[in-house]
């Protein structure tokens, strides 16, 4: 199964595709999509030429990868409610992107992705770098949001396992609950 991990953000999302066979998961690639700096031209003012640009993103990245499903975050109120308001903006425009081209997508919580991958859910991000670097043996340190990508990816291969028995067990429809205590699959 490849799975595609996506840690959205208005101005970096970070992305990571995984491939799992049972508990051996093999890292296939990792990376960014960005709407503001480095050289992209679109202005930090103008908000539906920076949602295109992640709708575009996250479709040549599903082009070129192949997944068979996704896992996203889950992203909670902040203390700032515009920057709130424009993150959900963000995470719509990558679900409909990941949604229009069929995907499967479940969505996980930072706390369950962080319990999942390291341990505890008040790990740190460079925590998260570490045991992503461990537990998919690369060579180095991925970049701070590809590794929550990459994280939400290894958490979806392992409880998609579960949800697989769930589903096999009960007359429940994956739709129409929740799998996993704060987690949803559409």
């Amino acid at each position: 199964m490849r799975i595609l991990g996506i840690d959205p953000g208005l101005q970096t999302t970070g992305w990571g595709v995984i491939d799992a066979q049972g508990p051996q998961l093999a890292y296939v690639a990792s990376g960014t999509i960005r709407s503001t700096g480095r050289g992209i031209e679109v202005a930090t003012g103008d908000l539906p030429a920076r949602i295109r640009l992640l709708f575009d993103g996250a479709r040549e990245v599903m082009q070129a990868y192949r997944p068979d499903c996704a896992a996203m975050e889950i992203v909670f109120v902040n203390v700032n409610p515009q920057s709130t308001l424009l993150l959900g903006q963000a995470r719509g425009a990558l679900l409909a992107a990941l949604t229009s081209g069929d995907l499967p997508v479940s969505e996980y919580t930072a706390l369950q992705m962080k319990k999942a991958v390291v341990g505890h859910g008040l790990a740190k991000k460079e925590q998260i770098q570490a045991m992503v670097q461990r537990l998919l043996t690369l060579p180095g340190l991925p970049g701070k949001d590809a590794a929550d990508a990459l994280g939400l990816a290894i958490m979806h291969a392992h409880a998609s396992v579960s949800f697989s028995a769930m589903s096999a067990k009960t007359a429940l429809q994956r739709r129409q609950h929740a799998q996993f205590k704060g987690g949803r699959t559409y």
